[in-house]
């Protein structure tokens, strides 16, 4: 296990108003397609009420297939640093229970980080429920605030370098101390965005952080967003834009094309749960 960076110096000072665990957490994998590529490291940083215990847990991750040369040289993990380690399906139960009943953490967590994680524990026959928890993405945090990447994140709010980037533990560390510090800098700030609404989207609370972090997605990758009058819509292909209800109606093929495509589990089951709620009988 790497050397734990040190601890953000307004920690003392500050706390998150946290009510249950939220456990912070970085993936490095194969590539960037959440449906086929694999992890090879990862690594967890509980942090628990109500003194911000911190406990870190970092896995390497026998992929079961080779890492392509373009992503080992972004981490730095090659074949030959996994051979003999497990595959996710034997660590799937310790990690599982590391973060069980956590809030989860990460830097762009919901675009990648969560699906991704979600489609390894399928794989490996582990159901890994998120509708309790809230996801709090302190990429959405920064890219309102201050659009750049983590190391420049970790420099603007931290005042440190941040070394051995690309390390799941040193990110997943850096986007603790991150989080602390946007909420300490940013707490029940006032911000105009694009269309020039004024809100105050940044709270020391993880409710307003989750509401923020997940914005109007249906599901994780995005695949289906809400509409301000409670609709999901289809937010892609050649029904972009159009209620999902309405599509499955007139279309019934296109929910068998989309199960049996190359999309994640959590899109097929978010689309899945709105075919039962509107022809299925679910309420």
């Amino acid at each position: 296990m790497m050397d734990q960076l040190p601890l953000f110096n307004a920690g003392n000072a500050f706390k998150m108003k946290i009510n249950k665990p939220i456990a912070f957490f970085d993936l490095e994998t194969t590539g960037v397609n959440v449906s086929t590529d694999r992890i090879v490291e990862i690594s967890i940083v509980r942090v628990s009420p109500p003194d911000e215990k911190v406990e870190v847990k970092t896995f390497r991750v026998n992929p079961g297939m080779p890492i392509p040369d373009q992503s080992s040289a972004i981490h730095g993990i090659y074949d030959k640093d996994v051979a003999d380690k497990p595959p996710f399906a034997e660590i799937a139960q310790q990690v599982a229970h590391f973060m069980k009943d956590c809030d989860l953490g990460g830097f762009n967590s919901i675009r990648f980080d969560i699906p991704l994680l979600i489609e390894e524990f399928f794989r490996a026959g582990i159901e890994f429920d998120i509708s309790k928890r809230k996801l709090i993405d302190s990429q959405r945090i920064f890219h309102l605030m201050e659009p750049r990447t983590l190391g420049a994140a970790y420099k603007f709010y931290c005042n440190k370098e941040l070394e051995n980037a690309h390390s799941a533990e040193a990110d997943t560390l850096a986007t603790y101390h991150i989080l602390k510090a946007q909420i300490a800098r940013y707490a029940d700030k006032q911000v105009k965005d694009a269309e020039g609404k004024i809100s105050t989207p940044i709270k020391n609370d993880m409710q307003v952080l989750h509401d923020f972090s997940v914005g109007n997605m249906v599901d994780l990758a995005g695949r289906m967003i809400m509409s301000d009058k409670g609709d999901e819509l289809f937010n892609f292909g050649k029904y972009k834009g159009l209620k999902v209800k309405d599509t499955l109606l007139k279309d019934p093929m296109y929910y068998d094309w989309i199960m049996k495509g190359d999309f994640p589990q959590d899109t097929k089951k978010k689309l899945t749960q709105i075919k039962l709620k509107n022809f299925g009988g679910l309420k």
